[in-house]
């Protein structure tokens, strides 16, 4: 199967920190001059409270020109704001990750080359055990429960379904469209249905940079979660 010669990165945004723009500028100059081809990049503004506005943009517009930014006033959620951001994609293949780039490089390419080859449909990101090393207490433990929950009750592809970047071809872009959960549990569901519809996979090792700031974790949300986790059992 032919490669592409362009794809699409896809990067929800909600209450990013300070200097963002600038991180997103130099990951995505740093991918054009490694790979020499096209890339297009969907922003989806999530609700932001802070830290997004017209300054904001208009720098990353100044220097991505092949940007298409969305935006909408509520918070839906990652899974949401992603399903927005898969819509607009024109050039596929696709890898989705945080606003923040938390990933290497190479694991991001890594991610972007086992699709462009062409023999599956989905690469799924996957951390060791050196991943929990910096990450904060609270996190961790939720992390790791998930992981082993997953192994002990559902037959995934993976067991490291919440890992923050994924990639996939216009048949993964479809089935990721039919997802319903706009928050935490999105990934799972997504994860669930790959199985299930049988498409093909490949999980990708991927290392976390160093020093990356970690998002609170919003004890309501998780609560609310548990609601999605029975959905995503029983969903077929």
């Amino acid at each position: 199967m032919q490669t592409s010669q362009s794809f699409t990165i896809v990067l929800p945004c909600y209450n990013p920190i300070i200097g963002w723009e600038e991180t997103v500028v130099d990951v995505y100059q740093e991918l054009k001059k490694r790979l020499a081809i096209e890339i297009d990049l969907v922003i989806v503004n999530d609700g932001s409270t802070k830290n997004v506005s017209r300054k904001e943009i208009d720098y990353l517009e100044s220097k991505i020109p092949l940007l298409k930014y969305i935006s909408y006033a509520e918070n839906r959620g990652k899974g949401y704001a992603l399903r927005k951001g898969v819509e607009n994609v024109q050039n596929f293949p696709v890898v989705y990750t945080d606003i923040d780039f938390p990933y290497t490089t190479e694991s991001f390419l890594s991610i972007y080359k086992t699709v462009n080859q062409g023999k599956v449909d989905v690469a799924l990101g996957n951390r060791d055990q050196s991943y929990y090393e910096n990450t904060p207490l609270v996190r961790k433990l939720i992390s790791q429960t998930l992981r082993a929950s997953f192994k002990f009750f559902l037959k995934l592809p993976t067991d490291d379904t919440q890992c923050g970047i994924k990639g996939f071809n216009e048949k993964g872009a479809l089935l990721f469209l039919t997802t319903t959960i706009d928050r935490f549990l999105f990934d799972l569901e997504f994860v669930k249905l790959i199985g299930k519809r049988k498409l093909k996979y490949s999980t990708v090792h991927v290392d976390l940079k160093p020093n990356i700031v970690f998002s609170k974790v919003n004890p309501k949300i998780l609560a609310k979660e548990s609601f999605n986790f029975l959905k995503v059992l029983m969903r077929k």
